[in-house]
């Protein structure tokens, strides 16, 4: 399939002449209406653009590598490997992905020169600026198709149901495992039910960006459905709020191995000069050196298979806290637990919600499939499978510890326990490589800022990944409360990403053509992200002052 040399646009139709207009594809010259939800083996293309596409451009490829597993390639800054991006999870190595959005030569420093016969500007990002709405109907800039590489296929149909499904629970199943028996405690048994309530909502929204995906060719990550709905301003606010939702979670993921590590050896300490590193600063610290490295990568295709193994991981660590409860007999403490607790009901709303923060990565799942029309199913089967595992990690938790129960369980079992030890290391060496995963969107978003200066940018692009780095250690260090910092991250960012953005873009992208079911849904939805967000932000960011004070 080629690339035709004429210049070519589309119109997003008015509620008037729904019947009227019409995008016009290039396969074959056939025509695609503009609201049409179909999705397989349909693929969009566009047409070179003469303006600059929007920041963040490396959106794509960065979660690409958070989410799935590519091909193994270990190199460093500066080296051109971010053309090259792997299959999706379990897919054949020998099976190669095309990343839509590479970025620009002439505006990325880490890119190599050209090699191929390509011009510079057909290596722009698959989208162009989607001006904002505003009239009945807008002209809006070609969409350009990147050149093919030699050893690239194309991005369509790569993931099978199964391979979407596992990618599905990676994403979601996470850290948020290890605080449920805490969120119960906080909440009460009654609280609970927000983890139904919660799976429910995120389930339907994660359907609402299929939708939005749909809406119009070329759309293929969160960063764009804000652009179609509000402009380059939409862009860049849920670009921003997705950035700094990935920061927030490196940040848990130092307190979680300062917090691990200091039950395992809780005598370690460093003196010097009459000054005394206590065990949590000193291994936070010792993180903090140890991922360096690993942030330093341009290449973290290695990475990827390994934190993969995430979704084993989260498996293992329920099958020891099982393990711990019903082989080792350690106990239950049933008479302690509570039916509500009214004073931190609050703090659970962020912690549950917490559980269910993927839907920054499931538009890159979704236009990855090879079968788009299974998407609904592959959300299903891994909101109920990790809804499953939440909720049952919760009960046992909280049976077994009550009102004792720590922010992460793991720092509750038994430490002269076999499971016990399996269980924490299992917690401590996970985050290793999910740590500069999350870490690299971020980074690489900063990096596109750089003005392109072989050698500086390489200088730049170190020195931004390792302040980066630092800069998650001064945080953890100052609010070393890993319950606290997630119920935030639930209750701000999450709630945000989850449930009000995706209903707020496809009320906007899709006004005049949708039902009015579907708008009372999502004005539902909205309600009940906002007073989430409102409560349960206020509680957690009092109760984390109250703590430093």
């Amino acid at each position: 399939m080629k690339n035709s040399e004429s210049d070519q646009a589309f119109f997003i139709e008015s509620d008037e002449d729904d019947e009227k207009d019409s995008i016009k594809g290039e396969d074959d010259g056939n025509e695609t209406d503009v609201s049409n939800y179909s999705d397989d083996n349909h693929q969009h293309q566009g047409k070179p653009s003469s303006l600059n596409p929007s920041w963040p451009q490396s959106y794509r490829q960065s979660i690409d590598l958070y989410s799935s597993v590519p091909s193994p390639s270990l190199n460093f800054l500066g080296t051109p490997t971010l053309s090259r991006l792997g299959s999706s999870f379990l897919s054949s190595s020998l099976t190669r992905r095309h990343t839509p959005e590479i970025l620009p030569t002439l505006s990325k420093p880490f890119l190599p020169p050209e090699t191929d016969n390509q011009q510079p500007q057909e290596r722009r990002s698959s989208h162009s600026l989607l001006p904002p709405r505003g009239s009945s109907a807008k002209k809006l800039p070609h969409y350009q198709k990147p050149s093919k590489v030699s050893h690239e296929l194309p991005l369509s149909t790569q993931s099978s149901y199964g391979q979407s499904v596992i990618n599905g629970i990676n994403v979601l199943c996470g850290v948020g495992i290890l605080s449920t028996p805490y969120a119960v405690k906080e909440g009460g048994w009654v609280g609970l039910f927000l983890l139904f309530l919660f799976g429910v909502l995120s389930f339907y929204t994660g359907i609402l960006l299929r939708h939005c995906l749909d809406s119009q060719p070329g759309l293929e990550t969160y960063p764009d459905i804000g652009q179609a709905a509000f402009g380059t301003t939409g862009r860049l606010i849920i670009s921003i709020i997705l950035y700094v939702e990935l920061y927030a979670c490196c940040v848990e993921y130092i307190i979680l191995e300062s917090d691990n590590l200091s039950s395992l050896f809780p005598n370690a300490h460093l003196s010097f000069g009459g000054f005394i590193l206590s065990a949590h600063y000193l291994f936070a610290i010792m993180i903090a050196l140890a991922v360096l490295p690993t942030v330093w990568l341009r290449d973290m295709s290695v990475l990827s298979y390994i934190s993969a193994g995430g979704v084993i991981a989260s498996i293992l660590v329920a099958i020891c806290l099982f393990w711990v409860g019903l082989v080792d007999n350690v106990g239950y403490q049933i008479e302690t637990t509570k039916a509500l607790n009214l004073s931190s009901f609050p703090v659970a709303i962020g912690l549950y919600g917490y559980c269910y923060s993927g839907h920054a990565v499931f538009p890159n799942i979704y236009t990855s499939m090879a079968k788009r029309s299974q998407y609904p199913m592959v959300l299903l089967a891994s909101f109920c499978i990790c809804g499953v595992l939440y909720a049952a990690v919760a009960v046992m938790g909280y049976l077994m510890f009550g009102e004792s129960t720590e922010s992460q369980f793991t720092l509750n079992l038994p430490t002269n326990l076999v499971a016990s030890k399996i269980a924490v290391w299992t917690t401590v060496v996970n985050p290793f490589t999910k740590y500069a995963l999350t870490m690299s969107p971020v980074a690489m978003s900063l990096e596109e800022l750089i003005q392109p200066n072989h050698m500086k940018s390489h200088i730049y692009s170190i020195v931004i990944r390792t302040g980066l780095v630092f800069s998650t250690l001064l945080v953890a260090l100052c609010i070393p409360f890993f319950g606290l910092v997630m119920s935030l991250i639930g209750s701000l960012l999450t709630m945000l990403v989850t449930l009000i953005l995706p209903c707020v873009c496809f009320l906007s992208i899709l006004k005049g053509k949708i039902s009015r079911l579907q708008v009372s849904m999502c004005v539902l939805i909205i309600a009940v992200g906002i007073v989430s967000l409102l409560i349960g932000t206020y509680t957690s960011l009092a109760d984390i002052v109250k703590q430093l004070s």
